[in-house]
């Protein structure tokens, strides 16, 4: 997928298709870096792909989410032909950026457009007790997030929150029974990640939790 923006002009050339469809990128592209959903709307009346990656691997709505490109998200969400888990390059979905972002209002939207919010990997979960919002982490269970949901490598929400989150965000895991316990795969548990960032307090209240 990195090179699908190249693949797709070059494609165009070798077959003589008009070279409109190849412009058709880059104005989408373009116009989702300006928040310009006028324009974003009219290429897809005319048929273009909303699910189609830039040559990075970035689908649009996932980039419209990270950008804050609000106008165009709401366009790319309306279209019935939008794939809502379109993952990119990193296999992260427009909700795990939405959780990150700590905005409420798209968790939501996006939950409601039949998002995945357990997959194998990382998930929206993680994403969120990274974020700045740990009101999302309530949002995300309360719709059936999976509490212990473990990465690749058996790192859970509660010690993303430990090192990365918000205020009370771990917090907010442990009230809803996250382990203070669990281990990944390198031995660590949420109070080591603590006092990998320096939060001593945190990591003192993890670790009695854990006893």
């Amino acid at each position: 997928m990195k090179y699908y923006f190249r693949f797709v002009f070059y494609l165009v050339l070798a077959f003589g298709i008009s070279s409109s469809i190849a412009g058709s990128y880059e104005d989408y592209f373009r116009a989702l870096e300006v928040d310009d959903a006028g324009t974003v709307s009219g290429l897809l009346e005319r048929g273009f792909d909303p699910n189609a990656p830039d040559e990075n691997g970035q689908v649009g709505l996932y980039l419209a989410l990270r950008d804050g490109a609000l106008k165009v998200a709401a366009t790319l969400l309306a279209h019935p032909e939008l794939k809502v888990d379109a993952v990119n390059a990193a296999d992260e979905t427009p909700l795990m950026m939405a959780a990150l972002r700590g905005n409420r209002e798209w968790t939501q939207r996006l939950l409601d457009r039949g998002a995945q919010l357990n997959r194998s990997g990382w998930t929206p979960l993680h994403y969120a007790a990274s974020g700045p919002e740990p009101k999302l982490l309530t949002l995300l269970l309360d719709r059936g997030a999976l509490i212990e949901a473990a990465s690749p490598n058996r790192t859970t929400p509660l010690m993303m929150a430990a090192r990365y989150g918000a205020p009370g965000a771990a917090e907010a895991l442990l009230a809803r029974g996250a382990d203070p316990r669990a281990r990944n795969d390198l031995g660590l548990t949420a109070a080591d990640f603590a006092r990998q960032a320096g939060r001593e307090a945190l990591a003192a209240s993890l670790q009695a939790a854990g006893r």
